[in-house]
């Protein structure tokens, strides 16, 4: 028998473990025909929001970025997404990425359809254009090595260029792979396992994560990753970037 107090999902002052044993549903005006979870907030302290929604057949997500850029992830399954005036159907490891003023809209998913978002309000850059919508697609072949380690790979989703002021990038660690230091650094993550399973250590505290796990990290959070189980550990994950770091 499963006990209903227990949980995997931790929330701390820094950081962040939310598995999915713990999701409530949300409402979102604009979506309908799906389930809404809001996994990173403002709320807890963070500076972005990220959100798992998943779809039925006659779900749609329609509405218009206002001060916040998205992005657009699918997790699983299949959907038509139009954002620029153009429309693509999306598969499984495809986004697309909608900056701030635009209009977007997703129709037609199979069943289960599940997508990712990651949102940010944007911050201009004089003189420096603001992004375009962006499409692409998860691409091993698109992924270098990293840090000279044949065990690490991380692939950038958007263009590395000043007018983007987040970046979403997908990290691969083969079996043994594990990061070459404790990080300590400014910028804030969001993320979502998308397979494997492996150790997190977050301000000196140890969790043990798996696909379908997301973890939010605030400035600062010590972070150190290690892969276990035996197939590779895959996560999606946010950074805010290229912008100076100011006292609001």
């Amino acid at each position: 028998m499963n006990l209903s107090s227990f949980t995997r999902s931790v929330v701390r002052r820094n950081h962040a473990i939310i598995a999915p044993d713990g999701y409530i549903n949300s409402n979102v005006p604009g979506w309908t025909g799906c389930t809404v979870n809001v996994i990173i907030n403002e709320q807890m302290g963070a500076r972005l929001c990220q959100t798992i929604v998943t779809l039925r057949p006659d779900g749609k997500l329609e509405g218009r970025t206002e001060a916040s850029q998205i992005f657009f992830y699918v997790v699983e399954g299949a959907v038509r997404a139009t954002a620029g005036g153009e429309s693509r159907q999306l598969t499984q490891g495809q986004f697309v990425y909608v900056p701030a003023g635009q209009e977007y809209g997703f129709h037609g998913p199979t069943e289960g359809t599940q997508l990712l978002t990651f949102h940010k309000v944007y911050e201009p850059l004089a003189g420096h254009a603001a992004p375009g919508v962006v499409w692409g697609e998860k691409d091993d072949s698109k992924a270098p090595i990293y840090m000279n380690d044949e065990a690490l790979r991380i692939q950038e989703l958007l263009p590395n260029e000043l007018g983007f002021d987040m970046a979403v990038n997908i990290f691969t660690y083969d079996r043994g792979g594990h990061l070459p230091m404790v990080e300590t650094h400014i910028m804030e993550h969001g993320l979502l396992y998308l397979a494997g399973q492996a150790i997190y250590v977050l301000d000196k505290e140890w969790y043990h994560v798996q696909k379908g796990d997301s973890i939010w990290m605030a400035p600062y959070c010590q972070q150190w990753a290690t892969s276990v189980g035996k197939e590779p550990s895959v996560y999606i994950y946010y950074k805010n970037v290229n912008r100076f770091p100011t006292v609001v």
